[in-house]
């Protein structure tokens, strides 16, 4: 059985927001605290991180990641790469190198904000952390899982989105293609990014996130990279009955 395990679910400020005293970012509601979005999907002793986050450390402490298998990334952005340095524990309890997997642009990227992690000097010395850049050219085959890549559009940037079986996690998208559409249908659960209310160049709101739902029509969605603008509770209530917003720790199985 598939396990999803939602390591993290707000944008990129993450909630609450540094010097912010609105009504979620001061909430007591543990739902309402949002470290930056990440999952982990489990199955059958694989382990698949998506994206690293800048408190990937604390992510994998508080949900008892002990290991990882591969790390798949959507795209370079800082809330989404910016915790690959913490690979380096993951080297050390497991003795081996983990595998990134991303696009030939994603890849060079990593290379490029990670120089120090690929000087063959530091690397030596055991005090950075040690991944093998994988280049995503069609599926993806790791341990059981035979993983798709979904092209899609992050303002005038590109994501990627990968499907498991009948899951499918995409998010920092503002714009899903139609051939990308196509290799979302048939999903028991989507994971769909979807920022606030209000209009955002670079992000589905939630009423075009609800637009792609009723296009691919899954059994299941969850909303998340979601901002300090969305209550839980009282968005939750708002929404289709087979859609909900994430919240860190939240783990579902398939």
């Amino acid at each position: 059985m598939m396990e999803v395990i939602f390591l993290g679910t707000g944008t990129s400020h993450g909630v609450p927001m540094i010097a912010c005293n609105c009504k979620v970012c001061t909430s007591d509601n543990p739902k309402n605290k949002r470290m930056r979005t990440s999952v982990l999907v489990c199955e059958n002793g694989c382990d698949i991180l998506i994206d690293a986050t800048p408190e990937m450390r604390l992510q994998c402490i508080k949900n008892n990641v002990t290991r990882l298998d591969a790390v798949l990334i959507t795209h370079i952005h800082a809330d989404h790469i910016f915790g690959l340095d913490d690979l380096r524990r993951f080297n050390i309890v497991q003795r081996k190198d983990i595998p990134i997997y991303g696009t030939p642009d994603t890849l060079e990227g990593i290379k490029r904000i990670f120089a120090y992690a690929f000087d063959i000097r530091a690397k030596n010395d055991g005090y950075v952390p040690r991944f093998s850049l994988n280049a995503i050219d069609g599926n993806v085959k790791i341990g059981g899982f035979s993983i798709v890549p979904i092209d899609a559009i992050h303002g005038n940037g590109l994501v990627t989105g990968y499907r498991f079986e009948r899951f499918a996690y995409i998010t920092d998208v503002s714009e899903i293609p139609d051939h990308s559409l196509a290799k979302l249908m048939n999903l028991d659960v989507l994971v769909l990014g979807a920022l606030r209310y209000t209009p955002h160049a670079k992000h589905f709101n939630i009423d075009q996130a609800l637009d792609i739902v009723s296009k691919v029509r899954p059994q299941k969605t969850y909303f998340t990279h979601i901002c300090h603008d969305i209550e839980h509770e009282s968005t939750n209530s708002r929404l289709p009955e087979n859609v909900e917003l994430a919240y860190d720790g939240l783990r579902i199985k398939l």
